[in-house]
């Protein structure tokens, strides 16, 4: 290794870590604020550190706040949303990549189309189906339409996870006595658990910043 490459290389990983600082700073300032006294925001002037620490903040919003009943709530919704989701996208998600039916490229369409509505535009509808079942106003009623809205994307993302496993795996299980679904439990799925994580993170963070 010539020192070009090493330059080249020792350059690289600065610009990595100079883009790792940039990126995590704004939140090592949030944790300094947040455990600074009051007394100390404004006295003190800009500082990397406090002078004394205090968690009266967190006190404070854990005791004399909904914050607890906010965040359970938002924990609640946007992990039954993924989980819902991430089942009913793996399954639908195989089967657009496994097999071939009428109407197929129309479903794709369809869910397509309906990503181009934004979730507000559809807020007075969506009201007016969940009024008369009595889900207005409650968790449920909300992983019910962030269920809806995430799983075309979702669907999507899985099929690219499947479309990348060849198919001959699962001919070789058939060809041993699997059936179609032992072949899929057996051999897709676990090849396929980073695309399930990737989906459920997405999800997840989807349902979540949606509360927010």
């Amino acid at each position: 290794m010539n020192r070009y490459s090493i330059f080249g290389t020792a350059l690289h990983r600065l610009a990595i870590l100079c883009y790792v600082v940039f990126a995590l700073f704004p939140l090592f300032w949030l944790l300094k604020v947040s455990v600074t006294p009051n007394d100390l925001l404004y006295s003190e002037g800009v500082r990397m550190w406090p002078s004394r620490m205090s968690f009266e903040h967190f006190r404070f919003v854990l005791a004399h706040s909904a914050f607890p009943l906010f965040f359970r709530n938002s924990m609640i919704v946007a992990g039954a949303t993924a989980v819902i989701v991430t089942l009913l996208a793996s399954l639908s998600g195989y089967a657009l990549s496994r097999f071939t039916f009428r109407g197929k490229y129309w479903l794709v369409a369809l869910m397509l189309l309906t990503q181009m509505f934004p979730l507000v535009m559809l807020v007075a509808p969506i009201f007016k189906m969940l009024s008369p079942l009595g889900l207005t106003n409650s968790l449920t009623g909300l992983v019910v339409v962030y269920t809806a809205f995430n799983i075309p994307f979702a669907t999507f993302l899985m099929q690219s996870f499947f479309d990348g496993i060849p198919k001959e795996l699962e001919e070789a299980a058939k060809i041993d006595g699997a059936t179609q679904l032992m072949a899929f439990r057996q051999i897709v799925l676990p090849l396929t658990l980073p695309g399930i994580a990737a989906t459920l993170g997405f999800v997840f963070t989807a349902a979540w910043s949606e509360l927010l």
